[in-house]
């Protein structure tokens, strides 16, 4: 599943090596498309030589906290938004304090979330199982 194992093999990136779009986009099961998406928004900057792009340990790590946060539902601004605290100087309590207020906030909303898809499962499988019954009537009914 690439969630589980998405970039596994990036950790092994000497500080100098990078990876082509090709590389990253077949690791990370994503589109080139995808990528010149997020290069586009400033949320990775990948090296340029000519037309290839070249991405830094820097860029995968960016790309992976990408991913997981359109996993768990974060928009793009969000996203943004946490990633630019890092570039902060003051050792990362900035960032730490607001990923964590947008963490809970996002807790929350799944939860939220997570209760309306019980109670819409509830609600049909009730359902199904009324018009289960009607229909067992009716070819009852035609039957006999």
């Amino acid at each position: 599943m690439a969630s589980q194992n998405q970039g596994d093999q990036s950790l092994s990136l000497k500080k100098d090596d990078y990876l082509t779009i090709g590389q990253v986009a077949h690791e990370f099961e994503v589109t080139h498309r995808a990528l010149r998406f997020y290069e586009d928004k400033n949320l990775i900057n990948p090296r340029r030589e000519g037309q290839n792009r070249l991405y830094a340990k820097r860029d995968i790590a960016r790309l992976k906290l990408i991913l997981m946060g359109k996993r768990v539902g974060f928009s793009l601004s969000d996203i943004r938004d946490m990633l630019d605290l890092y570039d902060l100087r003051d050792g990362q309590v900035t960032q730490l304090r607001v990923s964590l207020s947008k963490f809970d906030v996002q807790i929350d909303v799944l939860e939220e979330q997570r209760k309306d898809v019980e109670q819409a499962l509830t609600d049909l499988r009730r359902t199904r199982e009324l018009i289960a019954g009607m229909l067992a009537e009716r070819e009852r009914a035609e039957a006999g």
